[in-house]
């Protein structure tokens, strides 16, 4: 009997490092020290170079790295922050943890990610003493948003640039890792992510050298000497297990990488008859494929169907945000609203995609995939 196939399958990715990763483990059990140590110290140089940035800042989970980073910034108490509502909903219980308000705009549809011309019209929409001062641009699903288009309408209005990068760990954007291209920028370290922690984990990174000091002092109390806070800060550290792993697994982040890109690659030639949507790729950048994300006139069925068969799946994200019961009706939105999110939330399903899944398991999905929808037409 053919065992399931899992959407996602963190345990996999331990497993092919397993006496790396072990080994790491007991390096820190037995050194006696296990927070903000050398361990941490050596990944946050590691993560800084690989992303290319001049500082890297480990935190405790990548909602902590999206509140701290702009806490870091200064913006004024309840300042206004754009982002999209087609995102987890961590992206906006950070920006309201950092004491800010969170303004929604729509996405594009063929990328899923922030479309600049819903943020403009939100923009113009704000009173001239009560206007959006930042932006978190998420690169949803492994892939850069218009950033050449983003970066203009920031530097334009003054906007603060945040990326959030849960999603793009290797990620590029014209040549450049994402995570250079903001004032800041932040990760979540989940174990799910392209590049996991075996439990929760996060990481900042940034070019300004007084913010990333800032930083480093509000993750820890808004100490920069032992026991004295100069800030009002929090307790928010990358423990030093977290950190060894996340060195070990950096060392394979490209490899990885590539074998999801090879995962879609092999997805895109086997499903281009069916009648889906396939992901689009935007010029100008190299997607990671974090998740493979398909688009379904009838996806209740369909994951039924796919589900019978042994393939499993998961929907990124099914509602917005916006129209979530913790934010419904006070969360102010771009003035014509967001249907383009509306719509994917209705559409989009995630198939398997993790770079342990074999080709045979790979076979399996595209074969299910064309029992349960049929040929285009």
């Amino acid at each position: 009997m053919q065992t399931n196939i899992l959407q996602a399958d963190p345990k996999a990715g331990y497993l092919a490092h397993q006496s790396e990763i072990d080994a790491a483990v007991l390096r820190v059990l037995a050194s006696g020290w296990y927070i903000l140590g050398r361990e941490g110290e050596a990944f946050e140089a590691a993560f800084a170079g690989y992303i290319g940035a001049r500082h890297a800042i480990g935190v405790a989970n990548g909602t902590d790295a999206i509140a701290l980073a702009l806490r870091g910034l200064n913006l004024p108490a309840g300042a206004k922050v754009a982002t999209v509502s087609h995102t987890a909903v961590a992206t906006v219980a950070a920006i309201e943890m950092a004491g800010l308000t969170p303004v929604l705009v729509d996405i594009d549809p063929t990328h899923y990610t922030l479309d600049p011309g819903s943020l403009e019209s939100a923009i113009a929409a704000q009173p001239a003493n009560d206007p959006i001062r930042a932006v978190v641009v998420v690169h949803l699903y492994g892939q850069a948003a218009d950033l050449d288009a983003l970066q203009a309408i920031a530097r334009q209005h003054g906007l603060k640039l945040i990326e959030d990068c849960a999603q793009c760990h290797g990620a590029t954007w014209r040549g450049k890792r994402l995570g250079s291209f903001g004032d800041v920028s932040a990760y979540s370290l989940y174990p799910t992510k392209n590049l996991a922690a075996l439990g929760d984990g996060g990481v900042i990174t940034t070019d300004d050298t007084a913010l990333a000091e800032r930083l480093a002092a509000l993750r820890q109390y808004g100490w920069r000497s032992r026991y004295v806070s100069d800030l009002v800060g929090v307790n928010t550290r990358l423990d030093e297990i977290q950190a060894a792993v996340l060195s070990v697994r950096l060392g394979y982040l490209d490899a990885e990488n590539a074998r999801r890109r090879a995962i879609a690659a092999r997805y895109d030639a086997e499903l281009s008859g069916l009648p889906i949507g396939l992901p689009a790729q935007r010029a100008g950048g190299e997607h990671v494929f974090h998740q493979y994300v398909i688009r379904s006139d009838n996806r209740p069925a369909l994951q039924a169907a796919l589900r019978e068969h042994g393939v499993g799946t998961n929907i990124h994200y099914p509602m917005p945000i916006h129209l979530q019961p913790a934010y419904r009706g006070r969360v102010p939105t771009a003035p014509a609203g967001l249907p383009e999110t509306e719509k994917a939330a209705s559409a989009v399903l995630s198939l398997p995609m993790f770079p342990q899944l074999g080709d045979a398991d790979v076979g399996r999905v595209c074969e299910a995939m064309r029992a349960c929808t049929g040929p285009r037409g």
